[in-house]
């Protein structure tokens, strides 16, 4: 289906919902997307500029730069890894390059820089804040389907937050091929998130929120790749941990001056229960210490070698210097 074909149906849905309704609910509706309409009308010259399409090797996916030094914000399954020459496509078909610094696996946040830092660049504001988002607020995503295309430009397209996690958005907001790390906006202007992971099903569509971004923002400025932070608006252990090639859960790296470090836990532990349960995945383990609060002590059991440890860690809120 074409996007022109695509609008043409959301259009028709939306005024055949609109003529089932009473008069006043269907005048008060039509005011709503009025206001919608006039909003994003307005914001839409202001954030094209920075919202670019990203080509890696054979593929293509979207960014936005969000300072005038060329910092720009997309998704992890784009970058891949850090230090890839990348083809960044700008809002009138001039290509520069760029480089892909770190991201967060565990999320699909990523960041890359154009090298080019002397020139100013076109960019979005962005708050090192965590904007508020609810369930039913009205949005845009802004990216290039397919690829950049000069004559058609940056592809719009409006719709509704129906999910927010802690990491992520859900939203109806139709997305596409290529529409991969490019932004999300609120009706103020703001990035709200990402664009991770496009379903067929047009609300299914997923969006890297803010917050692991602001969580991780100097990591992956020093080119870090993280894949599973004991981190998050919970406790803060400050371990990266990852499923290793035999299926283990391994402690990859330990941040100077963590609990993990107080504690003892060394990279290369092999973590086998946390409270007495088995620990079996990456991710079950990061979301377990997230459940717990700052100031709760866990134990963990931990295989070193041939020797099987006991470890105490005592969890703190995240360091204020690696906060957004």
């Amino acid at each position: 289906m074409s996007l022109t074909s695509l609008a043409l149906r959301l259009a028709t849905l939306t005024w055949a919902v609109i003529a089932m309704m009473s008069p006043a609910t269907a005048q008060d509706t039509l005011a709503v997307l009025k206001d919608v309409q006039q909003k994003v009308q307005g914001l839409l010259p202001q954030v094209r500029p920075a919202v670019v399409a990203i080509r890696i090797q054979d593929g293509t996916a979207s960014g936005v730069i969000i300072n005038s030094s060329g910092l720009i914000l997309t998704a992890a399954h784009v970058a891949e890894k850090p230090g890839r020459e990348i083809r960044v496509v700008l809002n009138d078909g001039q290509v520069v390059r760029g480089t892909t610094l770190g991201l967060d696996k565990a999320t699909d946040a990523a960041l890359v820089q154009l090298l080019d830092t002397d020139r100013r660049w076109p960019h979005v504001n962005f708050s090192r804040a965590v904007v508020s988002v609810s369930p039913g607020d009205w949005c845009f995503a802004l990216g290039h389907p397919g690829g950049f295309d000069k004559e058609r430009g940056v592809v719009l397209r409006v719709g509704k937050v129906i999910r927010h996690t802690a990491n992520s958005l859900q939203t109806d907001c139709v997305l596409m091929g290529g529409d991969s790390g490019g932004p999300l906006f609120n009706l103020k202007g703001e990035v709200i998130g990402i664009h991770s992971q496009i379903w067929e099903e047009r609300d299914h569509n997923m969006h890297v929120s803010m917050a692991p971004f602001l969580r991780s923002w100097d990591e992956m400025k020093n080119s870090l790749v993280i894949r599973v932070w004991g981190t998050g608006s919970g406790g803060y252990l400050g371990a990266a941990i990852d499923t290793n090639l035999s299926g283990q859960i391994e402690v990859l790296r330990v941040l100077e001056g963590s609990p993990a470090q107080h504690a003892g836990l060394l990279a290369g532990d092999i973590v086998e229960a946390m409270e007495t349960q088995p620990v079996r995945s990456a991710s079950q383990f990061s979301n377990a210490v997230r459940a717990r609060p700052a100031g709760e002590e866990i134990q963990l059991r931990v295989r070193r070698g041939e020797a099987i440890c006991e470890v105490r860690v005592k969890l703190t809120s995240r360091p204020k210097e690696d906060e957004g």
